[in-house]
């Protein structure tokens, strides 16, 4: 029978670090080009209703959001429990839509302005009387350009 003998070698191997940088920054590279930042913290829930002919919006730089729906629960005791309406990330009035919309149009290239689209979120059970409120005032800030989001029977989320 054989026997095994350790070798009396008593330091430590070092580990060769020269491409430990290259993958760090592999590494840190793939992470900033798949993960995506939240742009708006939601104040509203809602619930999207659902839709049979969806078409997705094509230039996401040039869509707006307005999301209107019940406030959500942690605000429900200084808000009510009524429908409201959220531009960025405070709640608005339908009288402050005007100024939004100029201030987004400001934002954007003046070659691109006329192609700005509205999209609407909404809560499925919102009255409809908030919903033709913010459209008076879409009209009247000249952004005609309005989509409704909804979610289709695969329950994806999609513009239209």
């Amino acid at each position: 029978m054989a026997k095994f003998k350790k070798s009396s070698k008593g330091g430590s191997q070092e580990i060769n670090a020269s491409s430990m940088s290259d993958v760090i920054f592999m590494l840190l590279f793939f992470f900033m080009t798949v993960t995506t930042m939240k742009e708006v913290e939601y104040k509203v829930q809602f619930q999207l209703p659902e839709a049979t002919e969806l078409t997705k919006l094509e230039k996401k730089s040039l869509v707006t959001y307005i999301y209107i729906g019940p406030p959500t629960i942690s605000n429900r005791a200084r808000m009510g429990s009524e429908s409201r309406i959220q531009l960025n990330d405070k709640y608005a009035e339908v009288s402050d839509i005007q100024d939004y919309i100029a201030q987004e149009k400001g934002n954007m290239r003046e070659e691109d302005q006329p192609y700005m689209t509205v999209s609407l979120k909404i809560d499925k059970d919102t009255n409809m009387g908030i919903v033709n409120d913010v459209k008076q005032a879409l009209r009247k800030a000249y952004a005609l350009k309005i989509s409704y989001a909804a979610t289709g029977k695969e329950g994806k989320q999609i513009e239209h």
